[in-house]
């Protein structure tokens, strides 16, 4: 499975840059990867591990803006199509490591 975490935070001011700065790193040193700029997605194997990310998530948003949580089964997730761009490089690497273009 895997954790989709979706988020627009405020950065008007310099303590609301620092908030969302502070919680991109919380999703980078907890093993998520950036898809798109406010879009970080995590492998989970299994619904417990998703729970566990889902509270931790939700102990360390921001308290403005908007961050969502999406559980998504690898079969949904892979399904997914790039209309414009391409795979990140993590996505090229895949699963096993190896290099997918």
């Amino acid at each position: 499975m895997r954790i989709l975490v979706f988020f627009d935070l405020p950065t008007g001011t310099k303590k609301q840059r620092k908030a969302a700065a502070k919680f991109r790193s919380f999703l980078i040193k907890n093993g998520f990867d950036m898809l798109q700029w406010s879009v970080y997605m995590r492998i989970c194997k299994g619904r417990e591990c998703i729970e566990t990310y889902m509270r931790r998530v939700k102990q360390n948003v921001p308290k403005k803006g908007s961050v969502r949580v999406l559980p998504v089964p690898n079969s949904f997730y892979e399904r997914m199509e790039i209309v414009v761009g391409e795979k990140t490089e993590v996505e090229k690497i895949g699963k096993q490591g190896i290099l997918d273009l």
